[in-house]
């Protein structure tokens, strides 16, 4: 695998104004993602990871507040993506071409008065061939590789035509047909039952194994990400809290609120009448954040006086593992607390 950087997303910050004060979506998030390598972006809902996501796509709200920097490195140059105009023609080459993204819901993101070929052809005409009958034979191709039967009869069929997990082989399909360096799965088998997202997890290894391509792939599912991931990035209230390779994750995570995740998940032996053991609390709502840890006030091991009067940097706290905590002297000394 490559070690250089594909992609590097540097403090990034959105920020949305609302009438009761400012909300952080996404609050200092820094990350890379090498060629070929999969990152698995963790936490619970609303804590920043489609966000992260529209932010590379630059697919946010319009009223949305972005800074930071989103560096695409490629042959030519670098590009940052935060610099560009998310409506200019700088962007529309990157966006479905060396960049595509599979979304949660697929339904809600075909059209439904245009066919599946229609919408797949129009991504492979902006972005690989002006040629339209060359452009249905690709996707004809495409939408044979991510298995869907009778693909040649299938492409001129509307998306409420086809299942649930059809539909999302279909988006697949769509994604890969410009053969992008960077695939963007938020949440893909969300909404899928377990023997198709079986299937969807294996078919998006082996194309990304044909293509080479880097995955960010968004879930709150761990044993998702334990199986598809490289290494894994846990989100918490708009910030990157602990990042390592999926291994090491597992084995040993470093932050309290990822050991509390690991906790809470479901295990083979449990006695039967066993409760789950959930994690205590609320998520805050990220607006007008304090200068604090964002898990100072549900963390079993919050430190009065520190947790809740600083905010903690991502630091180094063992061979290839950071963490945002003030548990670890790495991270007392860089706050300076």
């Amino acid at each position: 695998m490559a070690c250089a950087p594909l992609i590097e997303v540097r403090n990034l910050r959105v920020a949305l104004p609302l009438e009761n004060g400012v909300l952080m979506a996404t609050d200092g998030v820094s990350f890379s993602i090498a060629e070929g390598e999969t990152l698995g972006l963790v936490g619970e809902s609303g804590c920043g990871k489609t966000m992260t996501a529209q932010s590379i796509m630059r697919i946010a709200p319009r009223f949305a507040h972005t800074t930071g920097q989103i560096l695409l490195h490629e042959a030519g140059g670098t590009t940052d993506i935060v610099a560009l105009d998310p409506r200019g023609p700088a962007i529309r080459k990157i966006r479905g071409g060396v960049c595509a993204m599979i979304f949660q819901e697929p339904m809600s993101s075909f059209s439904p008065l245009h066919t599946i070929g229609n919408q797949i052809e129009e991504a492979i005409l902006l972005h690989r061939t002006q040629d339209r009958a060359e452009a249905r034979s690709i996707a004809i191709d495409m939408l044979g590789r991510v298995g869907i039967p009778r693909p040649a009869e299938t492409i001129d069929k509307y998306p409420h035509h086809l299942s649930g997990g059809m539909r999302q082989r279909a988006m697949i399909a769509m994604a890969l047909s410009s053969q992008p360096r960077l695939l963007i799965a938020d949440e893909p088998t969300t909404a899928l039952d377990v023997t198709v997202q079986a299937q969807v997890l294996r078919l998006m290894r082996e194309l990304q194994d044909e293509f080479g391509m880097a995955i960010l792939y968004i879930s709150h599912d761990l044993g998702v990400i334990a199986h598809m991931a490289d290494r894994v990035a846990v989100m918490y209230l708009g910030s990157i809290i602990e990042t390592t390779d999926v291994r090491r994750l597992f084995s040993a995570p470093r932050h309290p609120y990822t050991q509390a995740l690991m906790r809470a998940i479901p295990r083979i032996g449990k006695r039967s009448g066993e409760r789950l053991e959930a994690i205590a609390g609320n998520v805050p709502i990220p607006i007008n954040k304090p200068r604090a840890c964002g898990f100072a006030n549900r963390c079993p091991a919050v430190m009065p006086g520190v947790c809740d009067v600083r905010r903690p940097a991502l630091e180094v706290v063992a061979p290839e593992h950071r963490a945002a905590c003030f548990l670890y002297p790495e991270v007392v000394e860089a706050a300076d607390v």
